[in-house]
């Protein structure tokens, strides 16, 4: 009996797996879908992207300066080794465009409303507004979900683009004033090197990125229980969760990408 219940309880738990991976897909799938049902909810999108975009604004611009900059005095302490000096232009646009400005403003904004958006829903569902939305028979995944997974997705790649530019513009006041470069020097290498392909690609990173940390948050914040430790418990994993698929992700799109 011992050995059968063991088999079972593997069972059960592989099963479980696929319940969770099912509600994740049924979450994002209709929140996608229902676009195109009405009511559409345009001005509840309009309201996430200020909430999503442009409040995360500030410290997506303040992270990334500092990142150009200190990644631009970084690779010019290497390249200096060997007299290599003017690719650090070129080195820095390449890494903030394809890698490093996408994946840290996932982590960024997963951070600011990964949480706050799984908090906001897990409280709605603890204190049965979401029961009531089905009472009222309003569809509870297209008046909550839909809004927030699209906002989500809108403004991921806009503030990447915002990463990309104060990144480069960080690394610029490094090269330049601080450490003597000139500025063709720097620009060359920069307009040699990155393309419309490293642009496009961090671009399609971040709509990945906000097409995870939508369903991820909404996905937790939905299927919240427990009163209010199951809404914390909801909002740190949602942020784990969504910071690790992230990454995971970031890998595989590099793979696939050329």
């Amino acid at each position: 009996m011992g050995a059968v219940e063991g088999v079972g309880a593997r069972v059960l738990g592989v099963a479980g797996i696929a319940e969770e991976l099912g509600r994740v897909a049924t979450i994002g799938g209709l929140g996608l879908l229902d676009i195109v049902r009405r009511p559409f909810r345009l001005r509840s999108i309009v309201v996430q992207c200020e909430f999503i975009g442009v409040q995360s604004l500030p410290i997506i611009l303040l992270t990334s300066l500092f990142t150009g900059a200190v990644f631009a005095l970084q690779s010019y302490r290497a390249f200096a080794l060997f007299q290599a000096e003017s690719m650090v232009g070129g080195t820095v646009g390449v890494t903030l465009t394809r890698e490093l400005g996408p994946t840290l403003t996932g982590l960024l904004v997963t951070g600011r409303a990964g949480s706050a958006i799984a908090a906001e829903i897990g409280s709605m569902r603890v204190s049965e507004q979401i029961d009531a939305l089905d009472a009222m028979a309003v569809d509870p995944v297209n008046y909550l979900v839909k809004p927030r997974l699209w906002a989500a997705m809108i403004t991921m790649p806009l503030l990447t683009a915002a990463f990309d530019f104060m990144g480069v513009l960080g690394a610029w006041l490094v090269c330049i004033p601080m450490l003597g470069m000139s500025d063709p020097e720097f620009m060359v290498r920069l307009e040699d090197w990155v393309d419309w392909d490293d642009i496009s690609g961090g671009l399609l990173k971040a709509w990945v990125f906000g097409l995870i940390m939508g369903t991820v948050a909404c996905y937790k914040g939905f299927y919240t229980k427990g009163g209010a430790r199951g809404v914390g418990l909801a909002t740190t994993s949602s942020v784990v969760v969504s910071s690790v698929a992230i990454l995971v992700a970031n890998f595989f799109i590099a793979w696939a990408m050329p």
